[in-house]
C-alpha cells in the first residue's frame, strides 16, 4: 500500500529535515509535525548569536513560517504523550488523536541534570530551548558571578559570550583539558587556555553539592572540600535522549531508540532520528549514538528514502563545529582511537591536528580557523586515501591537493 499519511513527532532539525526531504522527494501525502514549540527553529545560536541578542527568534527558525503552509505540511503546537505503534496513532497533550501510515519519532533529548544533592534546584539553569537563553540572557548582568558546570563544546559558548554581558566567569569541568576526544590534546588545549586569556576563571574538579541561601547566592562544594560562590549556575554536561515515549509503547530502547541503518525502530510502522536514535547494525552491534547538528540532518534525510522505499543516502564522516572567543573550531571524522596523532603548527601555534590509523589511512582532523582544510581532510577520509604524516604537519602544503 502507497504511503499517504506520516507523522513526525518532534520538529528539530531531524524532524524538519524528514518533512522537508520527504516533500523534496515528491511525498504529496498527509504530513504533520507536532512539537511543543511550533515551528522548528536553529539550536546552535541558542549559546551565541541568539544569547547575545544579535539574532532574534525569527531569524533563528530553520525556514520561514509560510513554507511550510506552501508545503501543506501542517505543524501542530502541542507535545506527542503516547504512541501506538499497531494503529499506528500518537495521542497529544489535549486528548488529539492522530492517526497515520508511519511515524517518526524525532523526540531529542533533555539536558542531562547534575546527580548530586541540589542539582535539581529550579535556581541551577540549563541551555537547551529558547525559553532557557530568554532566562539566562535576563540573568546575566554586569558584575553577576556565572559558574558553569561542564567546559564542552555548549560551555565554552556560554562562557565566551557571557563576558559579552559584563559578567565574572567561571568554568568548571573535571577534565584538564575538556574536548580531547574531539580535537586532540594539542588543540583542547590551546582552546582551553583561550579561556584564561580572556578572563575566564577555569577549575578543574568535581562537583559534589550546589546549594542556595537566602540571597540567591549559589555555593558549588567540590570533591576536594573547595567551593566557589555564584549568582547564576548553569550546568552543561550533554543531554538524556528522550525515550520515554518509545519505551512505553514496547519499543527497544538503550541510551536512544534503537534503530537499523534506515532509521527504523524494532516495530516497522515507526522510524526514530536524530538525537534519539541509536543505531544497531545487523549484527547486533549498537553504534553510539551521535548528538550533532550534522547527524539530525542526515537522519532526516535518510528516513525519508527508507519511507518512500528509495535508495539510501551516504553520508561522508562525522563534522562538527563551535565557536568561541572570536575562533572557529571545526572537527571531522574521529580523534579519538589507536594510531599517530599529528599536529600542524603556523608559527609556532598549533591550528590543526590529525589521526592517521596504522594503516596509513586519515582517520580524524580538527582544526582552528581551518574550514578548507577540514573540507580536504573529509574528502580524504571519504575517500580511504592513504596519507602522509610529513604532509600533514606541514603547513606549507595545501590539503586539498592531498584530497585529489
Amino acid at each position: 500500500m502507497a504511503l499517504a499519511s506520516v507523522v513526525i513527532a518532534g520538529g528539530g532539525m531531524a524532524g524538519f529535515t524528514a518533512a522537508k526531504s520527504l516533500r523534496a522527494k515528491g511525498f504529496a501525502g498527509k504530513l504533520t509535525i507536532v512539537d511543543p514549540e511550533g515551528i522548528p527553529y536553529d539550536r546552535p545560536p541558542l549559546s551565541k548569536d541568539y544569547l547575545l541578542g544579535h539574532r532574534d527568534a525569527e531569524q533563528i527558525q530553520l525556514i520561514d513560517a509560510g513554507w511550510f503552509a506552501d508545503q501543506d505540511i501542517e505543524v501542530i503546537e502541542s507535545k506527542v504523550v503516547d504512541l501506538d505503534p499497531e494503529a499506528p496513532a500518537v495521542t497529544l497533550a489535549d486528548g488529539t488523536v492522530l492517526h497515520a501510515d508511519k511515524v517518526v519519532l524525532a523526540t531529542g533529548g533533555t539536558a542531562r541534570r547534575l546527580p548530586i544533592p541540589g542539582g535539581q534546584l529550579p535556581t541551577v539553569l540549563e541551555l537547551r530551548t529558547k525559553q532557557d537563553a530568554d532566562h539566562l540572557r535576563q540573568v546575566l548582568q554586569p558584575g553577576i558571578r556565572l559558574a558553569i558546570i561542564g567546559a564542552g563544546l555548549i560551555g565554552a559558548e556560554v562562557a565566551s559570550s557571557a563576558l559579552s554581558f559584563g559578567a565574572s566567569v567561571t568554568l568548571i569541568d573535571p577534565v584538564d583539558p575538556p574536548l580531547v576526544p574531539a580535537v586532540g590534546e594539542v588543540l583542547a588545549r590551546r582552546l582551553h587556555q583561550m579561556h584564561v586569556a580572556n578572563g575566564v576563571k577555569l577549575v578543574t574538579g568535581i562537583p559534589t553539592e550546589i546549594s542556595v541561601d537566602a540571597s540567591g547566592q549559589h555555593a558549588i562544594t567540590l570533591a576536594d572540600g573547595s567551593s566557589i560562590l555564584a549568582d547564576v549556575v548553569l550546568v552543561g554536561i550533554g543531554i538524556v535522549a528522550d525515550t520515554a515515549l518509545a519505551a512505553a509503547s514496547g519499543l527497544d530502547t538503550d541510551n536512544g531508540i534503537l534503530v537499523d541503518e534506515s532509521q527504523r525502530t524494532s516495530h516497522p510502522n515507526v522510524y526514530a532520528i536524530g538525537d534519539t536514535a541509536r543505531t544497531r547494525l545487523s549484527d547486533g552491534t549498537l553504534l553510539r549514538r551521535a548528538e550533532h547538528w550534522e547527524h539530525a540532518m542526515n537522519t532526516g534525510e535518510t528516513v525519508a528514502a527508507a519511507l518512500l522505499e528509495a535508495q539510501l543516502p551516504t553520508h561522508g564522516a562525522s563534522w562538527f563545529w563551535s565557536d568561541r572567543h572570536g575562533v572557529h573550531v571545526e572537527g571531522v571524522g574521529s580523534m579519538l582511537g589507536d594510531g599517530t596523532l599529528v599536529t600542524r603548527e603556523l608559527d609556532g601555534i598549533p591550528v590543526a591536528a590529525f589521526r592517521v590509523t596504522d594503516e596509513g589511512l586519515l582517520a580524524g582532523c580538527a582544526a582552528i580557523d581551518g574550514g578548507l582544510l577540514v573540507r580536504a581532510a573529509r574528502r580524504i577520509i571519504d575517500k580511504n586515501k592513504p596519507v602522509n604524516v610529513e604532509q600533514l604537519a606541514d603547513p606549507t602544503i595545501d590539503l586539498k591537493k592531498l584530497a585529489r
